[in-house]
């Protein structure tokens, strides 16, 4: 009985515990040739509200079911296949159908007995005994016997029949125990996905609501994350990759909460002058600086009841976070040049690709207005970790770009395959941009494969050797930009590198970005980035 029990405790597969049992049946005890005959009405396996009497059940009153061996031990497939028995028929038809055990002493004086699944032939010489008995479950309306738990056991033996039949009554009562178990979990299991995909649905409509695209689990997780915290007021910490689709996550938030018909105010915190940030920000009264001809409302006055989302928030600079994390603390601000202070009631969303908590270990960001802003993180999840959404992506990026441009471009079944292969650094943002560039730029109506790397960005070494100091220069010819402009990290390229492509194009940022395969706003926000944005034009 102990190695039954410790079979159960490592699994509740019926097909593993049950065979399991019966071969220690016939290894321990000599009782030969085991089966587990279940009724019809018990379907497969899975038993699925079976001890709720569910629809398909066996009524109570009704006639003796037909049965079959499911489990057995001893018998080929071919011998379980013929051990199919019509209601009441033969030995084992009788116990289903009465629910007594039936011990018979000698099959070959048995006239019942149908020697169905094993011919007499294949039994021994000597006499064979056969025992079934009824495998009951526990139901609201009593107990309700679904199967027969059967065996042959040679008649001469020092052991008495009777120590059989106790044993085989708790492997019996054991068995209709871990069907009735193994019922209850198919129950639950069934429930469980059930609201699993209510909730997938939910979530896939609230993601076309809000315009997101894709269904993968690592985005449904994310948008369930946005769900759960819609009506709360604490500040949302949108993490993850450049690209990733932080706006429209952000303004998700926005639409989600009471929030939605008050303002959504968006602030890039890298493109604002750190001169600027608290004007911007708080705004300023009149006379507050040279050419403050009339009072200005800031962002946050803007956005009050509703939703303010700091894009890029590690690239504010530390006096302002001092500033920022008085106000969300207060609710109040205080415009530049003014004594007054206005109180504000908004929302919160910030975005960013850093690590702010290493930038706080490095002092760069504040440790205190972290905590602020990290209240409710949500991490997005890059385009690698949702592969099966890229092909959405670029039908919805392909459909809008050719509507835009009256174009009418399609990609292979190959070429979408190729792009659900790309890594795509530059994730979203990146794989929009080079569907847009395709669209514009081919001359095919449908794009293969082949011509589709074409416009797909690839790895190329864009260090140069730094040229020493005081070596004079010659203005290069610019090198065509590629089709399509690789990612580039916001550290890729080193000072000197940024300093020597402006001095090789005269000072001109245009010409100088173009060269290092960057746009001009990437590589302005790298000099200011390296306190470089003061470099004089040679």
């Amino acid at each position: 009985m102990s190695e039954v029990m410790r079979l159960v405790g490592k699994s509740l597969a019926p097909e593993i515990v049950m065979r399991e049992m019966l071969h220690l049946m016939s290894e321990l005890l000599g009782l030969n040739r085991g089966r587990i005959v279940l009724a019809d009405f018990v379907g497969d396996i899975a038993l699925e509200g079976l001890a709720d009497r569910k629809p398909g059940t066996r009524p109570a009153g009704a006639p003796a079911p037909s049965s079959a061996i499911r489990y057995a031990y001893g018998l080929t497939k071919t011998e379980m296949a013929r051990g199919r028995y019509g209601p009441g028929e033969g030995i084992t038809g009788r116990v289903l159908a009465t629910a007594q055990p039936i011990i018979v002493q000698d099959i070959d004086a048995e006239p019942q007995f149908l020697v169905r699944a094993v011919a007499r032939a294949q039994l021994p010489p000597d006499i064979v005994a056969f025992i079934a008995l009824p495998i009951e479950l526990n139901t609201p309306a009593g107990r309700e016997v679904i199967g027969v738990l059967a065996c042959h056991r040679i008649r001469s033996r020092d052991r008495q029949l009777a120590d059989d039949v106790a044993v085989l009554k708790i492997l019996a009562t054991l068995a209709g125990q871990l069907l009735q178990l193994q019922a209850l979990v198919a129950e639950k299991t069934r429930v469980l996905q059930a609201k699993n995909q209510l909730l997938t649905r939910a979530l896939e409509t609230a993601a076309a609501r809000y315009g997101i695209i894709g269904t993968s689990p690592a985005l449904l997780q994310a948008l369930g994350e946005l769900e759960r915290v819609s009506e709360a007021t604490a500040s949302v910490l949108l993490l993850g990759e450049s690209g990733t689709g932080k706006e429209l996550f952000a303004r998700a938030v926005h639409l989600s909460s009471q929030r939605r018909d008050q303002p959504f105010i968006k602030v890039n915190c890298a493109a604002i002058p750190d001169t600027l940030f608290e004007s911007e920000l708080f705004g300023y009264e009149r006379g507050a600086f040279t050419g403050a001809q009339t009072a200005r409302a800031g962002w946050f006055e803007q956005a009050d009841r509703g939703t303010i989302f700091l894009d890029e928030i590690g690239e504010m600079p530390l006096a302002m976070q001092t500033k920022l994390l008085r106000t969300l603390q207060e609710g109040t601000i205080v415009r530049l040049g003014g004594k007054r202070e206005v109180r504000v009631a908004v929302r919160v969303v910030a975005a960013t690709n850093r690590d702010l908590a290493q930038d706080v270990l490095a002092g760069t960001f504040r440790r205190d207005l972290f905590y602020r802003l990290n209240v409710i993180p949500i991490r997005l999840p890059s385009l690698r970790e949702r592969p099966q959404d890229i092909r959405a992506l670029a039908i919805h990026f392909l459909s809008r770009v050719n509507q835009a441009n009256q174009r009418n471009v399609s990609l292979s079944a190959a070429a979408l395959a190729s792009l659900e292969q790309h890594p795509w650094p530059g994730n979203i943002r990146e794989l929009g941009n080079v569907i847009e560039r395709l669209v514009l730029l081919t001359d095919s109506a449908m794009v293969s494969a082949e011509e589709l790397q074409r416009f797909l960005p690839h790895e190329q070494d864009s260090n140069t050797p730094d040229r020493p100091a005081g070596v004079t220069t010659v203005q290069k010819p610019v090198t065509p930009a590629p089709v399509v402009r690789d990612y580039q990290a916001a550290q890729s390229h080193p000072a000197a590198q940024l300093q020597q492509a402006l001095h090789d194009h005269g000072g001109n940022q245009s010409r100088a970005a173009q060269a290092l395969g960057l746009t001009v706003r990437q590589f302005s926000y790298r000099l200011r980035k390296l306190g470089l944005h003061n470099v004089d034009n040679v």
